[in-house]
């Protein structure tokens, strides 16, 4: 009985040897853990424009890396989310590294439908939420988290309509914006011109094509049924290949 106790002392000091040396062993190789981030950049397709968000993961510890798992949270200025994704590593052996890109879609076309639609003609700063989570050893869990911003440009910034001059036949109605946006504006803008009585007394259709970073202006010639001092306001529709919009309407009076 004696020699069973004493061997189980002795595996016992082994257990808490070997423990300690899985901790001490396990807590310098996770300082060796080296992730990082690139710039962030963004390209477009479609209706869906996209930020891609480089990132390595240098795995200099004594223990393998499994079960990477790198989510983000795009939220505006306001929390209201705008896009969230995940991209998963299964497997970084130790003393190897990885290297990938994250990618995050931001659907314009359900940003000019939904609670977001002031970013179609608001200049605003995106927020970007990072988690990275993993299993060290295959064991011990790690997180880590970060924050970025990101600007947003808006493909109809600083949307402005002039004081119409009035024609014998309808109005002259000057329009202009900037395209803030990453991509090219192409499409149509229609506008409907509304009298007092809600109806709808002119209306003209024109081409669109404003190139990223671009300012846009123009004036339409628009034909009026009825008394043109009797306007009284204006409704913009947008039907590009990203988005569409609309109705906008702006008071005349």
């Amino acid at each position: 009985m004696r020699q069973a106790i004493r061997a189980l002392g002795w595996a016992s000091n082994v257990f808490w040897i070997i423990l300690l040396f899985f901790t001490v062993t396990t807590v310098y190789s996770a300082f060796q853990l080296r992730p990082g981030f690139g710039q962030p950049y963004e390209s477009t397709s479609g209706g869906t424009f996209t930020v891609s968000l480089p990132f390595h993961i240098d795995n200099g510890g004594l223990y393998d890396i499994s079960d990477v798992n790198l989510t983000t949270f795009i939220k505006d200025d306001y929390g209201l989310s705008v896009s969230n994704s995940s991209t998963f590593v299964r497997l970084i052996p130790h003393g190897s590294n990885v290297s990938a890109t994250h990618q995050m879609p931001v659907s314009v076309s359900q940003i000019a439908t939904g609670n977001l639609r002031y970013l179609i003609l608001n200049d605003s700063t995106l927020n970007i939420d990072v988690a990275l989570k993993l299993n060290y050893a295959h064991v011990v869990p790690f997180k880590i988290s970060s924050n970025l911003t990101m600007p947003w440009g808006a493909p109809l910034s600083n949307l402005a309509l002039g004081t119409p001059s009035l024609t014998p036949t309808g109005a002259i109605i000057p329009i202009s914006f900037e395209n803030h946006s990453f991509f090219v504006l192409t499409g149509t803008m229609r506008l409907e011109i509304v009298d007092n009585h809600n109806n709808v007394v002119g209306e003209r259709t024109t081409a669109l094509n404003v190139q990223s970073q671009s300012g846009y202006g123009t004036e339409l010639d628009v034909s009026i049924s009825g008394d043109p001092t009797n306007i009284r306001e204006v409704r913009l529709y947008f039907q590009t290949s990203v988005f569409s919009y609309g109705p906008l309407v702006i008071a005349l009076v």
